[in-house]
């Protein structure tokens, strides 16, 4: 497995240490001077110091009243943005049982020097996390890597097998955020109907992916022109509405929160809206990859362009990048699949689908702002606020006092290129080498401490 890039790590500010505080290692507490702090959730917008001490933001502005300085880090953030540390809420860490492709220390070192603090992973590890035993194994795992913080889902169904529901409430109760079956169908729509009223007993968050598996079966791109041109299975859009319509029906009757993970098409777009309209407890999300790819990207056949969804037509990416503008759309996410390279190797329809897409995933949602397709409130509150309540996760996504100290400092003058041989994640499989960004992250903080500083 690479090692991480020379250019990145833990690293000697240019200011002097308190005495007994390994540099940006175990400081309880540090003084960030002079960043921009952007969070439209707290209402800020200001230039101004920041207060860190054991773990949480103790004041903003000026210091509290028993400041100790002489034992406080200091950081020059001058030009900088502090922003809230961004929350995935659906990237695969291919920890337990693919250790191969990647691993919880290698993807959460890769997130935190992107500016994500917080790693929610669906449950189809290896074994399934359909057990509290898998569950307080990958937390003790991302401890031990002592980078990102990682949050599990819970399996819906022993094995995602989609046969015998899990014990989602002791799930729950073990420390997962959230229950799913991943991509994976059930069986019998009865079961499916009985496991969200078991959730909306216990008041679980569901997240669900329609995917009829009949429709969609062998698919491997975009039922349309491009797919019929080049030979390719495709996978119509009804894979993706028609069991939406069916998620929807179950919703209304038992009253299940649902949370909606991928959304690719203007037509499930549509759907969610009615829904929200209607008053029924759905929230829906997108991948930061379907906000930019299309169909046509599909035309060279790159097996990096090969996702479940599928890449659409440009209608489709332009109707969800307006979906996520209008708040129709809560949350986006990377989708994070990080594979070896033979996975890859295959004839486009044969590779493993997905993208290695923690290091894009803020860099993608800035651009959106920068080209003026989204606000920059909207976009931060896709990835900070509003996953942040989606997983229950109170203590996090914003700049406030009290609030736990995961934040993210940017230089938004930095220009930068995507280089498959420099990216810190396990996985080099992205579709978006060769493109270039503004705006890098320059250092991490999670929980008070800095878990990354970007080497001069």
């Amino acid at each position: 497995m690479k090692d991480a890039p020379e250019n990145l790590g833990i690293d000697h500010d240019p200011v002097r240490h308190p005495e007994g505080c390994r540099p940006g290692i175990d400081c309880d507490h540090w003084v960030i001077r002079g960043a921009r702090l952007r969070d439209p959730a707290a209402g800020l917008d200001q230039v101004s110091d920041v207060y860190l001490a054991d773990g949480r933001i103790a004041a903003i502005g000026e210091p509290p009243a028993d400041w100790p300085n002489e034992h406080a880090e200091h950081v020059a953030a001058d030009g900088h943005w502090l922003i809230p540390g961004v929350i995935d809420g659906w990237a695969r860490l291919r920890e337990p049982g693919q250790e191969h492709k990647a691993n919880i220390g290698t993807e959460s070192a890769a997130a935190v020097a992107s500016g994500i603090t917080t790693l929610v992973m669906p449950p189809d590890t290896q074994p399934v996390l359909d057990t509290v035993a898998v569950a307080r194994y990958i937390k003790r795992r991302a401890q031990l890597a002592g980078r990102a913080r990682v949050a599990a889902i819970g399996a819906m169904t022993q094995e995602l097998d989609g046969r015998l529901l899990s014990e989602m409430a002791a799930l729950n109760e073990g420390g997962c955020v959230a229950i799913s079956n991943a991509h994976y169908p059930f069986h019998d729509l009865r079961l499916m109907r009985r496991a969200l009223e078991y959730a909306a007993t216990f008041d679980l968050q569901v997240l669900l992916q329609p995917l009829d598996p009949s429709l969609a079966a062998r698919g491997c791109a975009h039922d349309g022109a491009v797919a019929t041109r080049l030979g390719l299975p495709g996978l119509p859009v009804s894979s993706e509405t028609a069991p939406l319509a069916q998620l929807i029906a179950m919703i209304s009757e038992t009253g299940a929160r649902v949370h909606v993970p991928l959304l690719s098409s203007a037509a499930a777009l549509r759907q969610i809206e009615r829904a929200k309209a209607d008053g029924l407890p759905i929230t829906a999300g997108v991948s930061a990859h379907h906000l930019w790819l299309t169909e046509m990207d599909t035309d060279a056949l790159d097996p990096n362009c090969h996702v479940i969804p599928p890449l659409r037509r440009m209608r489709d990416r332009d109707a969800l990048r307006r979906g996520l503008a209008d708040g129709v759309i809560d949350t986006v996410v990377s989708d994070h699949q990080p594979h070896d390279p033979d996975a890859k190797l295959a004839p486009f329809p044969v590779t493993e689908p997905g993208i290695s897409g923690l290091e894009t995933f803020l860099p993608l949602m800035l651009k959106l702002v920068e080209e003026g397709e989204i606000s920059f409130e909207r976009a931060l509150d896709a990835i900070t606020r509003r996953p942040a309540e989606l997983f229950g996760l109170t203590d996090t996504g914003r700049l406030e006092v009290g609030k736990r100290a995961d934040m993210a400092l940017i230089d938004p003058d930095a220009m930068w290129g995507i280089d498959a041989d420099h990216l810190v994640s396990a996985g080099a499989n992205t579709p978006f080498v060769g493109w270039d960004f503004a705006h890098r992250v320059e250092a991490t903080w999670v929980s008070g401490r800095r878990v990354f500083r970007r080497k001069d």
